[in-house]
């Protein structure tokens, strides 16, 4: 295990160092969504004939994409920090032979990314909350429920973060745009970020088929753990957030070996 932890150090070192890119990179999506959503547009709408009710439909609004922002925030997190700069090591840097080279199984070398992709999406949680918090224009209801927090959030922080490690090994630096092109974009449009679960029983085919969705499980969790919102029951949520962390890891620590073997 030293030889884990001494790169898990080095990850969390250089982390340190780049955190000029790492703020950047982790604040502003956030930031604007939480800016035009839940601040701009609820101040236009309170100009409005309809100001009043405007406005109760925007607390409740923001207080439903507080969640989605937090797991929005913690999914990308995990894409961006294993997969992007995995890509690069086994592209043109190399950088994972060096990698490789440690006194310990290959497979723990994958699992070591994605401990060290898991603390960087936990940091990412922490950091954008208060802005989700303080910056609506309209009072947000924020409940805490500390079982759901506590076991959910470290939960979401695994299931990115191997998430993050399956892209970084199926995907080359030739096809990385597809990966934000095809594949984040509907996961984010289609991950019940903007709205609940619950809502889109008006569309009855929509509301079965994002269930393929790891970040709708996300966003439902967190409505679960800090809102009063109405959510998907618990009960399916923790056991398919376990599944994919299981699914996701085994597909990336295989890729993973395919690729250092290559």
């Amino acid at each position: 295990m030293t030889a884990f932890n001494a790169l898990l150090l080095r990850d969390l070192h250089v982390l340190r160092k780049n955190l000029k890119e790492f703020l950047p990179r982790t604040l502003l999506q956030p930031l604007l969504l939480v800016f035009v959503f839940t601040y701009v547009l609820p101040k236009i709408q309170a100009g409005s004939p309809f100001g009043a009710e405007g406005q109760a439909g925007a607390s409740i609004f923001s207080t439903t994409l507080v969640a989605g922002v937090i797991a929005s925030v913690i999914l990308f997190q995990g894409i961006q920090s294993v997969a992007l700069p995995m890509v690069n090591e086994f592209g043109f840097t190399r950088e994972i032979e060096d990698r490789v080279l440690a006194p310990m199984p290959v497979q723990f070398v994958a699992v070591q990314k994605i401990v060290s992709g898991a603390l960087q999406c936990l940091i990412a949680a922490v950091i954008v909350f208060p802005i989700a918090k303080f910056i609506p224009a309209v009072p947000i209801d924020i409940q805490f429920n500390w079982l759901e927090l506590v076991t959910l959030l470290p939960l979401a922080c695994i299931m990115a973060s191997a998430l993050g490690l399956f892209f970084g090994t199926a995907f080359d630096p030739r096809t990385v745009p597809l990966l934000f092109g095809v594949i984040v974009v509907p996961l984010t449009f289609l991950g019940c970020i903007y709205y609940s679960w619950d809502s889109l029983s008006a569309i009855p085919w929509l509301q079965y088929l994002v269930l393929l969705n790891p970040l709708v499980y996300l966003s439902e969790g967190f409505r679960a753990a800090l809102t009063p919102v109405p959510h998907m029951s618990l009960w399916a949520i923790y056991p398919v957030m376990i599944g994919f962390t299981v699914l996701f890891t085994w597909m990336g620590v295989r890729n993973f070996e395919r690729r250092v073997i290559d």
